[in-house]
């Protein structure tokens, strides 16, 4: 199949980007615009290459602007997962495929500090959340900010944070990185390149499974 589309509604950087499991739609949220940062959501449908803007949050949402979002489709509902807003947030935002309608989440457990420019995955019922910036570089862009090496998994059944303990097959370890692209496969989490705490772009890859 070939398609092209041509979206001239806004364009943006740093969003986030996740497809249904049934591989018809894809939605992106958030992200830094021409005019700062966003909070919309839109899907695009495969087959026509249409986008469709989805309902904005209420006026005094909880749901700010944002960058470097976390996003994933799962239980019938997009997920919005923290993010940077010109600080690091820990806030997680669902919005309801049925409904229409934007919900804040309340969660509980071990519930990780705020972060952004991670990956996110699903597997199963959970959403699998690792590493990510935890403190801006003041050099923006151009420079790595404290990163996290931890990894955590979010029970959407009963909207639990849980940190896991993580093992390292043959010694290797993708160690502490931000700004990378990530990716559900299978049972398992795909981590590829990114970035690494002493500001170095990387190239590796690494396969993250769950415990049974």
């Amino acid at each position: 199949m070939n398609w092209w589309c041509a979206w001239h509604e806004c364009i943006r950087s740093y969003h986030a980007l996740a497809a249904d499991d049934k591989g018809k739609r894809v939605y992106t949220f958030g992200g830094c615009g021409k005019d700062g940062r966003l909070n919309d959501l839109w899907s695009f449908y495969i087959s026509s290459g249409e986008w469709v803007k989805l309902p904005s949050p209420s006026p005094g949402s909880k749901l700010v602007p944002r960058g470097g979002p976390g996003l994933v489709v799962l239980n019938n509902g997009v997920w919005v997962i923290f993010g940077f807003c010109g600080h690091e947030l820990r806030d997680i935002h669902r919005f309801d495929l049925e409904g229409q309608t934007w919900e804040e989440v309340e969660c509980t457990g071990e519930i990780p500090t705020g972060r952004s420019v991670f990956g996110t995955a699903t597997i199963g019922s959970k959403i699998v959340l690792y590493g990510g910036e935890v403190d801006p570089s003041d050099q923006g862009h151009m420079g790595a900010g404290a990163f996290s090496s931890e990894v955590f998994t979010f029970d959407t059944d009963n909207l639990t944070w849980s940190r896991l303990e993580v093992q390292a097959e043959g010694g290797k370890y993708p160690g502490a990185r931000g700004w990378y692209a990530a990716a559900s496969f299978g049972d398992s989490m795909l981590v590829y390149g990114g970035n690494s705490d002493s500001n170095d772009r990387l190239d590796d890859m690494f396969l993250l499974s769950l415990p049974e």
